[in-house]
């Protein structure tokens, strides 16, 4: 095949997406016969089909060929983009060598050229990393004016998607969904560059993610799906997407398929070498096998995903509550309150915070902090965070031996997790319902709600909560023993402390030695030892 074969094929592969093929083609020709317009193509094409390498080699080239010529503009344009794919891949101090050459390259062009704006996106992603929130709010909304100004589709999203999520950091909910809903029209409309719309794609999914809009998450993760499938050989991308599936998978309780999709999306993040990308996917699947009650596992996966440089936190504290290390939980929960401000990571971390501050019998602490995961719940209108505030509030009643006032919030909350098909986080509200009708005297309706709790675990293959509700589901004991006495019985025989057993069974420590004091009345012992030989003798373990 000839020279003019070779561009003409590489051309049609392009056009028709088919970014393997494109830049197979392309990169045939002798560089000497590219223009600078294939360059950019085959740069495209090998960053799409997952050719870091030749992607900045054709840039490079191409942008050689406009600084020769006295083309600033497209040379600038061309260092944008060599920028963005350098800060991708974790290259931080070489993306931001390229932002300066571009900038002063621009030192003597019209301040409101667009090729300014470009600039400015580089700007808005920094001052965002620097906190700056309000600073960054104003670089991106004029990014995305000089979008609708000079007809750019891909500044009008991406800064229209940065707004948006500066928004949500800053608590003003309702704008900054408003402004990621019309960022989306911008994707759906087509015209945007592969590379922007992707990573737009990709941010605007992982801002529903940190909300926990499931309906949005999974509308735009259908979208994204669809959007990768269109196109033969995509390689980024399709890790964030297989990533999204798997956390929408595991809401839904599909545990063995999304451990696949994460597997998946780790494949396509080392073949990358984006290791920010590989420990997110790690961390996700150290979140799915803590739900299943693999606990070596799970800290393994946190370990690897702290090892690539990401936070394994508050997924590790509540691995920690559940093998007893309530302190260490408790330590990391009060470190991530105090290092996040923004109300988006503040809801993420308030429901660990609470179930670590209850098994420490803080009630106090874990009051206040379901105060405020209500008052953000309030101010997201988020159907799921709704639902865990609701469940979080009705645990700390019930720990706090006010079975009424958990009630109504418990329902609540097992409702909407119904309704969102989240089979165990309503399951978990189901054992919380059961110990609630338990409390309140009625232990007929508690059995049956903690049957059904137990079935759905069990189905989940959820190791830790089976044995949690088969403790709690107990036959009649000898000694006039009751079932939560029963339960607490069986945890001290299991060398448990009165802070892990106030974690099992919600309650708060000052209850846990009540009924340690009515045991030890009942069974006729005074100490701890002589209560675990009673229940190894009445087979009661």
């Amino acid at each position: 095949m000839g020279i003019v074969d070779d561009l003409v094929a590489g051309r049609e592969a392009f056009e028709r997406r088919d970014w393997a093929v494109a830049r197979d083609r392309l990169s045939v020709v002798d560089s000497d016969e590219l223009g600078a317009e294939d360059l950019d193509a085959l740069a495209v094409a090998a960053y799409l089909a997952g050719d870091r390498d030749t992607c900045i080699d054709a840039w490079q080239r191409a942008f050689q060929m406009h600084s020769r010529s006295g083309a600033t503009r497209p040379a600038v344009r061309l260092a944008f983009w060599i920028a963005l794919v350098m800060f991708l891949s974790g290259n931080e101090s070489v993306g931001g060598g390229w932002v300066a050459r571009a900038a002063r390259m621009l030192e003597g062009e019209p301040e409101d050229s667009v090729e300014h704006a470009y600039i400015d996106v580089h700007a808005t992603f920094r001052t965002i990393m620097a906190g700056e929130l309000p600073a960054a709010l104003d670089l991106a909304t004029r990014v995305s004016e000089a979008g609708r100004r000079f007809d750019e589709v891909d500044l009008l999203a991406n800064g229209l998607m940065c707004q948006g999520r500066i928004l949500l950091y800053l608590g003003r909910v309702r704008e900054g969904l408003s402004l990621l809903d019309e960022a989306m029209v911008c994707l759906a409309g087509g015209g945007m560059s592969p590379i922007m719309a992707g990573n737009v794609f990709c941010s605007m999914i992982e801002a529903c993610q940190e909300l926990g809009d499931f309906r949005r998450m999974t509308e735009w993760t259908t979208a994204l799906t669809r959007w990768c499938d269109d196109q033969p050989a995509l390689v980024p991308f399709t890790g964030q997407c297989a990533v999204h599936r798997a956390q929408i998978m595991r809401s839904q309780g599909a545990y063995g398929q999304a451990l696949t999709e994460l597997r998946l999306a780790l494949d396509r993040y080392q073949a990358n070498s984006m290791d920010p990308a590989c420990g997110l996917a790690v961390y996700e699947r150290g979140e799915v096998l803590r739900l299943r009650g693999d606990h070596e596992a799970a800290a393994a996966a946190y370990d690897e995903a702290a090892s690539y440089g990401h936070d394994p936190q508050p997924g590790l504290a509540l691995l920690w509550l559940a093998s007893g290390r309530t302190s260490a939980a408790v330590g990391a929960v009060r470190r991530l309150l105090g290092e996040f401000v923004d109300p988006v990571h503040r809801s993420r971390v308030l429901p660990a915070a609470v179930e670590a501050f209850l098994a420490d019998s803080d009630q106090g602490a874990a009051s206040v902090a379901a105060d405020e995961l209500d008052s953000i719940a309030g101010s997201f209108e988020c159907t799921s965070l709704t639902a865990v505030a609701a469940c979080t509030r009705g645990a700390v009643s019930l720990a706090a031996g006010d079975p009424a006032d958990a009630l109504p919030s418990l329902r609540r909350g097992w409702q909407l997790w119904q309704q969102l098909g989240a089979r165990y986080d309503a399951a978990r509200a189901r054992t919380l319902i059961g110990l609630a009708f338990r409390a309140l005297g009625d232990e007929e309706s508690a059995t049956a709600e903690l049957r059904v709790a137990r079935r759905t675990f069990a189905d989940l293959e959820s190791a830790d909560d089976v044995r949690r509700v088969d403790t709690l589901l107990s036959p009649s004991f000898p000694d006039r023993l009751t079932a939560r006495e029963v339960e607490v019985l069986r945890l001290v025989a299991a060398g448990h402390t009165n802070h892990q057993i106030a974690a099992t069974l919600f309650l708060s420590e000052k209850t846990v030695a009540r009924h340690l004091s009515n045991i030890f009345g009942k069974i006729e012992v005074s100490s701890r030892t002589a209560a675990a030989a009673y229940a190894i003798e009445h087979e009661l373990t």
